[in-house]
């Protein structure tokens, strides 16, 4: 059975502006009080209420139409991005700072909001009052942030191509490049681009040795961390495309022999 492909092209929408609807939806809102209110002052008239009800409905209606559209008004900043589907199904994102009106039936995904929402709230029973150490959502809200970003891994200990146990950690410069992929192809792109991170420098560190031997012919860990910084952020990079994640640049800040074997090895050099 042939698997379903991946979202591979995102869908750009130009979204209609949000003032005019504003605008409307104001007048919405101040028509349908006016119709209640002078329904009500209708019903005083005994031989009027059928039409003081009648004009109670009409306002009413009204005024559930507005809140219905007020839905619809999403505000976009400069490098954030609004991802949109209606009842299930991807419709476009709007990447263009601005105020907008779209479909108000349709919904915004970032499934990493949702998922720093629940942490928050994990975090929250479990935190001691007064040592709240809670971290802050990227954009405050659903809207799906385009700014460059540093995951800042934390030191690892891997063996390296001789067996030696080695730590080592990295720091990425990165940023999303497609909206689409980055919501629906992983179930939440920070975790999945922390823990991709994980596996590509383990990948690569395994294929050099701490540093050189005595004949000095072969690369090394220490000796050529540029070139193996670089070996990671293509490994890396293959990892995480199928997420629309660009990765910027890797830099290695931590390189060094594990506690347990660094006494012995400084010795030996």
């Amino acid at each position: 059975m042939e698997e379903k492909s991946f979202i591979v092209e995102e869908k750009v929408i130009n979204a209609r502006s949000g003032w005019l609807v504003l605008f409307l939806d104001l007048l919405s809102y101040l028509v349908s009080v006016v119709l209640i209110v002078g329904g009500i002052y209708i019903c005083e008239d005994l031989n009027k209420t059928a039409l003081g009800a009648t004009v109670i409905l009409l306002g009413s209606a009204l005024m559930v139409f507005a809140i219905i559209i007020s839905r619809g008004f999403k505000i976009v900043k400069p490098n954030e991005a609004v991802v949109l589907t209606l009842f299930g199904k991807y419709t476009g994102s709007i990447k263009d700072d601005g105020f907008y009106h779209v479909n108000p039936f349709c919904s915004v995904m970032n499934p990493a909001y949702t998922s720093w929402l629940l942490n928050q709230a994990s975090e929250a029973l479990t935190e001691e009052k007064g040592n709240s150490r809670r971290q802050t959502s990227p954009t405050g809200n659903k809207n799906l942030s385009l700014k460059v970003a540093t995951l800042k891994n934390e030191k690892q200990k891997i063996n390296d191509e001789l067996g030696n146990p080695i730590e080592i950690g990295v720091n990425v410069i990165w940023k999303i490049q497609n909206t689409a992929k980055a919501v629906f192809n992983v179930d939440n792109y920070t975790d999945f681009l922390s823990t991709q991170a994980d596996s590509a420098l383990r990948t690569i560190v395994r294929l050099y040795p701490y540093d050189v031997s005595d004949e000095g012919d072969e690369k090394s860990l220490r000796g050529s961390a540029q070139e193996v910084a670089e070996k990671i952020e293509e490994e890396f990079q293959k990892k995480v495309d199928v997420a629309g994640i660009e990765i910027l640049e890797v830099r290695i800040t931590h390189l060094a022999y594990a506690p347990e074997i660094a006494a012995a090895m400084l010795q030996r050099q």
